[in-house]
């Protein structure tokens, strides 16, 4: 067995599990990309997974196999990063095992990330989220159950783990209500809850009647919602609602489509992008401003009519009413 696969065995073991902590979807995510490497390694040189050296995972391997991915497996730019992302991870803690490789190890680091382009990303008007409300129906256990998952979700921005791996305990009613979650990253943070959403779970909890570490929103069998689950409610939701609004028949909507719409409807009432990043469990408060402020049209309109019309000359600021001369003087 040569060096890489032990140095391979202990990245995983010791750098992953137990140095970092890594949750199981990075986990899962490195391995894939591992998985992949190796068998592209193994078409290559014609080598076992286990019999491949360093010396046979250079950059120009590397690289092949980053263009493999692209043109053969047709894989974003974005996936393509994230699979460099691992071979990154690896190589870097290699270099502290095997100073030998340097060199080696140094021409692999220096691959740099392919750019990739950056849509501007999809939420839900006031109208729209009223209507995907509205089409849950509310005389069934199951149509009370989702009707609070969207309201939890909407009003919230849960990402889509954090809302499915609540608990009943997570929830705290009365004064400063709000729901308590493991986010990304293994932060927790509570995030409060209006009025109305504190109702709406209130009275699913008092018909819900499970224990503390019971999932607040449970499948038929008991256990909690799965992923899929959620996202096929989402999409039978928004085609019901889209019956009633029929711009959302122009959007797919997913749950991470009612996670920017709780971002836009925080901006639009004036929180600061700051607050907004604490709120949603961004680890760089320059996510939301960047990614929400050039999603808004609104801010940019508003900024426009700010703006001297071409041709016209600039006026002088002139109060409206005597008092307000007087006030703007002080």
């Amino acid at each position: 067995m040569s060096a890489l696969a032990p140095t391979l065995e202990a990245f995983f073991t010791e750098r992953l599990l137990r140095q970092r902590q890594a949750s199981p979807h990075t986990v899962a995510s490195y391995r894939d990309a591992f998985r992949l490497l190796l068998s592209f390694a193994q078409q290559r040189t014609a080598k076992a997974p286990c019999a491949l050296g360093f010396a046979d995972l250079d950059a120009p391997l590397i690289g092949a196999f980053l263009d493999h991915l692209e043109h053969e497996r047709n894989n974003t730019a974005a996936t393509r990063n994230a699979r460099l992302t691992a071979v990154h991870s690896l190589f870097a803690f290699a270099a502290l095992r095997h100073p030998e490789h340097a060199a080696l190890i140094a021409r692999v680091l220096a691959i740099p990330p392919k750019r990739t382009d950056r849509a501007i990303v999809s939420f839900l008007s006031a109208p729209e989220i009223d209507a995907l409300l509205a089409s849950p129906d509310r005389a069934t256990w199951i149509g009370r159950r989702d009707h609070t998952l969207l309201a939890v979700a909407i009003q919230t921005g849960l990402r889509v783990s954090e809302l499915i791996g609540l608990r009943c305990a997570d929830v705290q009613l009365g004064p400063g209500a709000n729901v308590r979650c493991r986010g990304k990253g293994r932060k927790d943070r509570a995030t409060p809850l209006a009025t109305a959403t504190a109702a709406v779970v209130s009275a699913w909890l008092a018909e819900r009647k499970g224990g503390p570490g019971d999932p607040l929103f449970p499948a038929r069998t008991g256990d909690p919602l799965s992923r899929d689950a959620v996202e096929r409610l989402l999409a039978k939701y928004a085609n019901t609602a889209g019956e009633r609004c029929p711009t959302l028949k122009r959007k797919r909507v997913t749950p991470h489509v009612l996670r920017h719409s709780t971002a836009m409807n925080l901006l639009r009432a004036g929180v600061d992008t700051t607050v907004i990043a604490l709120w949603l469990g961004h680890e760089d408060t320059r996510t939301a401003t960047s990614t929400y402020l050039h999603a808004d049209l609104r801010i940019k309109e508003a900024a426009l009519a700010r703006t001297t019309p071409p041709g016209t000359r600039p006026g002088r600021y002139r109060p409206p009413d005597a008092l307000l001369a007087f006030l703007e003087g002080l």
